[in-house]
């Protein structure tokens, strides 16, 4: 299994009922075979340029562990799926994320270097 992003942006008018919405996409990724190791709302957001005449969508991006055949069925779901405004499904850049982590590690010893 290898480890997958997505972040899907929601219908704002989905944001009363969130999770009804929610839940769609996550039938969506176990039904593929996935499994969701974290999920992270990011709250209603302005958007670049409208989207099916919508200014605003809610941002949630989760962490994937998904099968090889899973992407394709999931994107061709999300595809037609109602309430789903965009979706972006990418490969995890796992050297990116030791990178960042390294680096908040150094800050982190800055700052309590800073203190004493």
């Amino acid at each position: 299994m290898k480890e997958y992003e997505l972040t899907v942006l929601i219908h704002p008018d989905l944001e009363v009922d969130l999770d009804t919405a929610l839940g769609k996409v996550r039938d969506i990724v176990t039904t593929a075979g996935g499994t969701i190791s974290k999920e992270d709302n990011w709250g209603k957001k302005r958007l670049m340029y409208r989207i099916n005449k919508q200014d605003f969508a809610v941002y949630v991006y989760m962490d994937l562990e998904l099968p090889a055949d899973a992407p394709l069925k999931i994107s061709n779901v999300l595809n037609i799926t109602d309430g789903v405004l965009r979706y972006l499904l990418v490969k995890a850049d796992l050297k990116g994320r030791a990178a960042l982590e390294e680096a908040r590690a150094k800050a982190g010893d800055r700052d309590d270097e800073s203190e004493e």
